[in-house]
């Protein structure tokens, strides 16, 4: 039976390095004030930096954040929607494109960016080398002042597993029938919805909280005997 991990940050090691990275996708949805629900609203942690929009006659419509009312949401969703993952919820605010920014310092094997996991170039290969699926490594644009510096890559990790129902309080009203906003906070003990969870990956993010980050226990066993660091690892249950 596959087990299954929280992946997240490593403060202390971020700390030893003392590198910094910031940055901001080129491209996104608007955030939605939703009509239905009454809330103004964007998501985090859903990314493609690989899905490049440069080619799309509105693509200027794609580069302000900003709110708009839901149906022009949903018009801007549909011109991206043919670029994009068959399936992908594109809920508002979702970005594309590569990562724009500027880096210094040293770096862990794995840097953070709040939700957006960065990984060097070298890592990334090395753990395809060694058969971990489903990584895709995008190019960043982000700017160092340093001579030769690291070719850092983003991952591009598709929102596909969810929380199981019994770790979401019950008085938590249900996604709204309009804009799909489904607010709660992170449960303290998250269970996984073994059902939905993805058997074609060993990284990828929780469908209904995808700042989580979720990685298969290969994914972990090949991470720590490469000694790639920048990560932590929690187990978590599924149901």
């Amino acid at each position: 039976m596959t087990r299954f991990f929280w992946v997240d940050e490593d403060n202390a090691v971020a700390e030893k390095y003392g590198g910094e990275a910031h940055g901001a996708h080129r491209w996104k949805l608007p955030a939605v004030r939703c009509h239905t629900c009454g809330a103004t609203w964007g998501n985090v942690g859903h990314e493609y930096p690989c899905i490049d929009l440069s080619q799309l006659p509105a693509r200027r419509e794609f580069e302000k954040a900003r709110p708009e009312p839901f149906a022009e949401f949903a018009r801007l969703r549909e011109l991206v929607r043919p670029l994009v993952p068959p399936g992908a919820e594109l809920p508002p605010a979702t970005r594309f494109g590569p990562l724009v920014g500027t880096a210094s310092g040293k770096l862990a094997a794995f840097a953070w960016i709040i939700e957006v996991l960065l990984v060097h170039r070298d890592a990334l290969e090395r753990l395809q080398a060694e058969g971990v699926r489903g990584l895709l490594g995008c190019r960043t644009e982000l700017r160092y002042r340093q001579k030769s510096p690291p070719e850092l890559m983003e991952l591009q990790i598709e929102p596909l597993g969810r929380l199981h129902p019994d770790c979401i309080p019950p008085d938590v009203p249900p996604p709204c029938a309009t804009c799909g906003r489904h607010g709660f906070r992170r449960p303290e003990e998250p269970i996984l919805d073994a059902a939905s969870l993805p058997m074609d990956r060993d990284l990828f993010r929780v469908g209904n909280f995808a700042t989580m980050v979720i990685g298969t226990e290969r994914f972990r066993e090949v991470v720590l005997r490469l000694e790639l660091d920048g990560l932590t690892f929690r187990e978590l249950p599924t149901r």
